[in-house]
Parts: structure tokens; sequence; C-alpha cells
């Protein structure tokens, strides 16, 4: 069987890129940590690092437990903090990752919520991209992510109660992730204030991306509408791209949430047709939820009710 311990130890490792970073890191002697290496290599009978220099580097086995132990590690915090909060959500920590146009408007006050209901356990907040925080989720390092998704796959909204979860659906890009719907969202064409026009009328503009889903959808609802556009500006810093827009530097797509979290007066923003962005909260495993998550879940419910369009 393997141990935790040095289980720990090889993620650091993995982690940190080095042995005295590791020991550094694990409050550790380096040999200590040299010797639990050694002898992770001795339970699994297969070579995890290979000498570089004055140094070691992960083997191909050494990279892939080193990712395995990331997840295992979680999933033992994260049984450590569930216990806590069986006790009746007396003690314990809960961790959410959100995308930053939702920390910038409905997700605060869903966390206020949690708090002002809970104040004995300890909410953590962490910005993340979609892509980031299922990574967070499935290693263990969040309870639970607020991401996007522009694919039409993402199930519909419900009209669940404030103090019930909305009907899960698996998420196809992250196994083992389940998804509690939360609002659709409308997208805007983002122009300055001296320009009036639709999409289509822009295929000579210059284009302001945000970031890689968002730049896909972009792409994809230009070419819809019969060109390709000229991508001279990129940031997901929706702040900055309204700064750009209403300076004259281009014109861009942007969801309704980065508009309630900043909007500058100097834009025009007109929703699009039939454009959308898919809200959704994201926790892992089967249910049911631990309880503060579960408790989470329903504050980002009874929130996203509020800030969903009519």
């Amino acid at each position: 069987m393997l141990d935790v311990t040095r289980l720990r130890v090889l993620a650091a490792l993995a982690r940190h890129g080095s042995v005295t970073a590791a020991a550094a890191a694990l409050h550790y002697a380096q040999p200590s940590v040299s010797h639990h290496l050694a002898r992770l290599e001795a339970e699994t009978g297969t070579q995890l690092l290979q000498r570089a220099g004055r140094g070691v580097r992960l083997t191909a086995a050494g990279r892939l437990l080193a990712e395995r132990a990331e997840e295992i590690l979680g999933r033992l915090d994260a049984a450590e903090a569930e216990l806590a909060e069986h006790a009746g959500l007396r003690a314990g920590r809960v961790r959410l990752a959100a995308f930053p146009s939702a920390l910038g408007s409905f997700v605060p006050l869903a966390a206020a919520r949690f708090a002002a209901a809970f104040p004995a356990v300890t909410l953590t907040l962490v910005e993340a991209e979609p892509p980031e925080a299922l990574s967070l989720l499935r290693s263990g390092e969040v309870d639970a992510a607020v991401v996007f998704d522009y694919a039409a796959a993402v199930a519909a909204p419900t009209t669940a109660s404030p103090t019930t979860a909305s009907p899960t659906t698996a998420s196809p890009a992250a196994p083992g992730v389940r998804l509690v719907p939360l609002f659709a969202e409308p997208l805007h064409l983002v122009t300055p204030l001296s320009v009036d026009a639709d999409l289509a009328s822009l295929a000579e503009a210059r284009w302001i991306a945000g970031c890689d889903r968002c730049r896909s959808s972009l792409l994809q609802r230009c070419s819809a509408a019969g060109f390709v556009p000229d991508i001279s500006f990129t940031t997901d810093d929706y702040v900055a791209v309204q700064a750009l827009v209403a300076a004259g530097l281009g014109v861009t797509i942007l969801p309704d949430l980065a508009l309630r979290a900043h909007r500058s007066p100097a834009v025009r923003a007109v929703p699009l047709t039939g454009g959308e962005r898919h809200v959704s909260a994201a926790v892992y495993g089967a249910p049911p939820d631990p309880p503060a998550t579960a408790r989470l879940l329903e504050a980002l419910c009874a929130e996203g009710q509020r800030t969903a369009p009519p």
C-alpha cells in the first residue's frame, strides 16, 4: 500500500521542481525528503526519479504518480473538512473557484449569504477561468467552482427554489464533475458610442478577444456572419477591454456578467440575437454533497436566480 506521507513528498517535488524546494515547502530536512522518495520507489518497484545535473527530475512514471497523488491528497484534505462539517457546520471550510466576471457580480452576494448563515465555516474564494477551476476541483483544491460554457449542450437553468439546488448534469469535459445549471446570460456586441452597427457590418473592424473559450466563441460568431475577425488585442480583463473599445481601438463581444461587473459609459452594448453563455456551478463526485458544499450550492442557485436575465 502506498504511503500517504511519501505521496505528499512526491507531489511537493513535482510542484516545486527540486528536492531542496520540496523540503522547504514541507518543512522537512532534505535527507528526509530523499529518504521518502527512495522508499516510494522501492514500494512501487518503479523508477520515479532520474538524475539531471546536480538535481533530479521525474520520469514519466513519476509524473503519472505525482498527478494521481495530487488528486488523492486533495480528496483526503476534503474528507477532513467534511468530517468537521458533519458536526453541524460549526467548523470546517469550503473553497470556491470562480471566473473574474462572476466574482465581480453575483458570487460575492452568494458568499455573503453563505457566510451569514454559517459564520463558523471558513469560505475561501479563488479566481480561476473554467479549465483551471475544473482542474482545481478534480484535484480537491477547491470544493466547488463557478464555470461557463458557450455550448448549447449544457442543461438549461431551472426554477428551483433558493433552498434547493438545481438538477445536475455530467460535464463532458471533466470526468467525475457534475454541473448545477445557474442561468444563461446574453452576449453583447460592444462598440464605441459613435458606432451603431450590427455584427455583419463590422467585418473590417479591429477586434478584441478574451480567454480561449471566449475567443473561440467570437471566431464562431464572426464566421457565421461571413468573415474572419482581425484580432488586434487579446485580454481577459473586461475593464481593459471596454477601455480599448472606448478609445476606438477595436470592438468585441462581451457576456452580460462582464457588463454587470463593470460598465463603461463610453461604450455601446447591443444584445446579440441567439447569443448566450451558460453559467453553472461545478462539484466533484456523486451526490450527496458534503453539507457545506451543498449549502454553498444553494446560495449560488439563489443568487443565480436573482442574476438571471428575465
